[in-house]
């Protein structure tokens, strides 16, 4: 299973990558894994402020649909519109071309309650 060091994760299985004042957000491998083939991938909130912890858009894959939580408070800037036409991008890539939303980073210092690599690969 593929957990990159350098990012921070949540127990609900999403990333954040922080560049600046902005992150860039997704599901985690083993999610990916999880859910099987990835159908569809809906966010709704473009605009929108969510709290840490919110739901920012839903993931569906063959059998199931799971909801998208945000790791951290801010602002949705993005959705990657790779995925209308390529959802799969998140099962193939999903740390790099298959990044779900960009945010723009409210708190940096919520950051320090996500999970580093060593502590995600112990809950998976």
């Amino acid at each position: 299973m593929n957990v990159p060091a350098e990012l921070k994760y949540t127990k609900e299985h999403e990333w954040i990558r922080v560049e600046g004042d902005e992150a860039f957000v997704g599901i985690t491998d083993y999610a990916q894994s999880q859910l099987g083939d990835i159908v569809f991938v809906e966010c709704e909130t473009v605009g929108d402020t969510l709290k840490a912890g919110d739901t920012f858009g839903t993931i569906e894959a063959v059998k199931t649909v799971s909801e998208l939580y945000l790791p951290v408070s801010g602002e949705v800037l993005e959705f990657n519109d790779a995925l209308e036409d390529e959802p799969e991008l998140v099962n193939k890539d999903p740390y790099g071309k298959g990044w779900i939303v960009k945010i723009s980073v409210a708190d940096k210092a919520q950051m320090a309650g996500l999970l580093d690599a060593e502590a995600y690969k112990a809950i998976i």
